[in-house]
């Protein structure tokens, strides 16, 4: 085996320009091509001393991540997907049906929601159980409900 820091230099980066093939993401291909960058200096006798390898490597890694990633990202594409992050709003004008009733006033009752009971607030009239409610909002970990007009 070689001692030649050239040697390891490549080593490593081919490992690392490899293993972009398992871990996605348009990084780890970067500090493999920094890791060729040290090695072709070093092969050219630009850097000597490990201090050297190490500040080259790191500068390269950083300029060649904030100079390509971008452009890597637009032609290879990826896995973009953007979810509302406000629970809040994807619960509203929920439609829940009451187990338990609600009210009068603000006595708690229980509503089934989504596959799963949830203790429920009224608009201070009695919804009896049975009844379909709309979700208006979430009160701690109650839900606030109003009944739905009935359409007889």
């Amino acid at each position: 085996m070689s001692s030649n820091p050239l040697f390891y230099w490549l080593l490593v980066g081919a490992i690392l320009m490899l293993a972009e093939l398992v871990i996605p993401g348009g990084i780890v291909i970067f500090l493999g091509a920094a890791c060729m960058i040290v090695a072709a200096a070093l092969w050219l006798g630009l850097i000597t001393s490990v201090a050297q390898a190490f500040t080259l490597w790191f500068i390269a890694s950083i300029v060649l991540l904030l100079l390509f990633r971008q452009v890597t990202q637009r032609l290879v594409g990826g896995d973009s997907h953007v979810d509302n992050t406000d629970e809040e709003l994807d619960i509203y004008n929920q439609v829940a049906v009451v187990k338990e009733s609600i009210g009068p006033g603000e006595r708690l009752g229980r509503v089934s929601f989504q596959g799963a009971d949830w203790p429920a607030l009224g608009d201070g009239s009695e919804i009896a159980a049975g009844r379909q409610v709309r979700v208006v909002c979430r009160d701690n970990i109650a839900l606030v409900v109003e009944p739905l007009a009935d359409f007889d």
